[in-house]
């Protein structure tokens, strides 16, 4: 059974989305779900990344990741740093 959902792209990766599905000659929903089904059959398996990735793996988890406007602000305000 299929189930439709909606999803938010920044412009340039939409209109990259675009381009690389006429390219390939397959729907953008159909690109996007092969890439779910390989994640899922992964199933997070580290085991194939070098020891250096694997040991940084999940390093980031429960920590808070700033938004957009937030990274943005503080890339451009690094000189003042």
């Amino acid at each position: 059974m299929n189930t439709q959902i909606i999803i938010t792209l920044d412009s340039n990766i939409a209109e990259f989305a675009n381009s690389f599905s006429e390219k390939v000659n397959k729907p953008i929903s159909e690109i996007i779900e092969n890439y779910f089904i390989t994640l899922q059959n992964n199933n997070n398996d580290i085991s194939d990344l070098p020891q250096d990735l694997a040991e940084l793996y999940g390093i980031f988890e429960g920590i808070e990741t700033p938004d957009k406007k937030e990274l943005r602000r503080m890339f451009h305000d690094k000189d003042n740093y």
